[in-house]
């Protein structure tokens, strides 16, 4: 207030409370791969630039829809029954559409999209890598998204090039430290003619081996704990209830007479036409990716518990059945890797719960006691940057006990949020979380004269009970 000049009086508001912090969004994720279109405004203006969509209408308006599945097969019986089938090896490999449906089923909302590239009109499915390497790069400085995925990348050539282009990913997290990277494992293909995947116990344990086996030059995931902490995989594919987008005219009959194709079918024979439209919505299922169903029930329980909730033992949605049925003694091996740590999280069925369950929640730095679960370094990153943001009004304020005293309230009073919603361990606030700034404390003299003002945060954040063991003991009766 400027000093009065006219005799009266005068009223000044002084500010009292400190400044307040805001959580930033927690799942928030970046889809990379290839689309139908990529226009808002004209042909291709979308092409490499991120672009936030809330829903499946939104996309399909501004994406297109799926990919026109050329590997259909209707087969008819005497009995005038159908039932449709799908070559697995020789179908799309364009899966963004349908993961994305996989996301918004399980609780997803707000994400982006970043398309590499659109359908070849000759049918051709080639996924490259250079393509989702840019795609990456194109949403680094999107500074809101917090998961990075590739519903594409499976048909990537190689596991080499696949978690080459991951470790690329878990790079960018390192660096801007504000999002995480989900992926699956990946599936090695077998054989020289028609080339499938291995189910076996000992195929997908090879899969599993090669993720593992960085070193030598094979291609797998290698890093320190702290870029491994950044990310998390998961384990099979699911049977989904997701419908194809077929071609009639590319889609296959056999058994109804003289009827070749769908399209053919329709203008002869109408009846058999819708017998054979159901069969494929009923027989056919949808081998996808678990990561974008994954980072829809990250949402979920986001908004039902907190980012602290492990995403675990919860059901996803549109998955009728599993890629491949893990068992416990299976899954010791994938859970615990105790040479490298590299934990994979299973995906597992269980009579009467459900045919999908999340049954795992490690980062891939599995054997690392302070990072080793997901919920916790999601929970830091949203501590950390909703932090980041509210101190930045604090840049070139002097350097003194009141910024100081007003720094730290604004802390501790969210930090008191925290614990009272369930995020901290501890009965008191004084065991759940400290905040220490100041000089003597934090900062030297020398700190202070070169403009650094450091505070110091220590939280006990609260971590997933991964084994509950129950301990009986047989009791000896007594008289007392």
């Amino acid at each position: 207030m400027s000093q009065p000049t006219i005799p009266g009086v005068y009223i000044q508001e002084i500010p009292n409370l400190p400044p307040s912090i805001v959580d930033v969004p927690t799942a928030i994720p970046a889809f990379i791969g290839y689309t139908q279109q990529a226009m808002q405004y004209t042909d291709g203006d979308l092409h490499l630039k991120p672009f936030s969509i809330e829903n499946i209408m939104d996309y399909r308006r501004y994406f297109g829809g799926g990919p026109e599945e050329a590997g259909v097969t209707v087969a008819f019986a005497a009995d005038g029954t159908a039932v449709a089938t799908v070559n697995e090896d020789t179908r799309s490999k364009f899966l963004l559409y349908y993961c994305l449906q996989t996301f918004f089923d399980n609780g997803g909302g707000q994400c982006y999209i970043v398309s590499v590239g659109t359908y070849p009109s000759d049918g051709t499915s080639i996924i490259g890598e250079n393509d989702l390497s840019a795609g990456l790069d194109a949403i680094a400085n999107v500074e809101d998204i917090t998961l990075i995925v590739f519903p594409d990348a499976m048909g990537l050539a190689s596991y080499q090039v696949y978690y080459d282009l991951h470790l690329k990913a878990i790079a960018q997290c390192v660096l801007l430290q504000n999002r995480f990277t989900v992926m699956d494992l990946f599936r090695s293909k077998v054989g020289t003619v028609t080339p499938a995947v291995d189910n076996s116990t000992a195929g997908w344990k090879a899969d599993v081996d090669k993720l593992r086996n960085a070193n030598g030059n094979t291609g797998g995931i290698a890093g320190t704990v702290d870029d491994l902490k950044y990310a998390a995989v998961y384990f099979p594919r699911l049977k989904t209830t997701i419908d194809f987008n077929y071609d009639e005219a590319k889609t296959k009959i056999t058994g109804a007479g003289a009827a070749a194709t769908l399209a053919a079918l329709k203008t002869t024979q109408n009846a058999n036409y819708n017998i054979a439209k159901n069969a494929i919505t009923d027989s056919l299922t949808m081998l996808l990716p678990a990561s974008s169903a994954v980072v829809g029930v990250y949402a979920k329980t986001d908004d039902a518990r907190g980012v602290w909730k492990a995403p675990a033992n919860v059901n996803i949605l549109d998955a009728l059945d599993l890629e491949v049925k893990i068992a416990n003694a299976d899954q010791s091996g994938l859970n615990v890797d105790t040479t490298n740590g590299y934990s994979v999280n299973a995906i597992r069925y269980f009579p009467g719960r459900g045919s999908a369950i999340i049954w795992g929640a490690r980062t891939l730095a599995g054997n690392d006691n302070e990072w080793r679960y997901i919920p916790v370094r999601r929970f830091f990153t949203m501590v950390e940057q909703s932090t980041k943001n509210a101190c930045a009004q604090f840049v070139f304020e002097p350097n003194d006990m009141n910024t100081w005293v007003r720094v730290k309230a604004m802390i501790t009073n969210y930090l008191m949020e925290q614990w009272k919603s369930g995020a901290l361990m501890g009965s008191t606030a004084q065991e759940a979380f400290y905040v220490h700034i100041g000089l003597g404390q934090t900062m030297t003299e020398l700190d202070i004269w070169e403009g650094r003002m450091i505070v110091q945060i220590g939280m006990a954040a609260v971590r997933p009970a991964e084994f509950i063991i129950l301990q009986f003991v047989q009791k000896m009766l007594s008289q007392s």
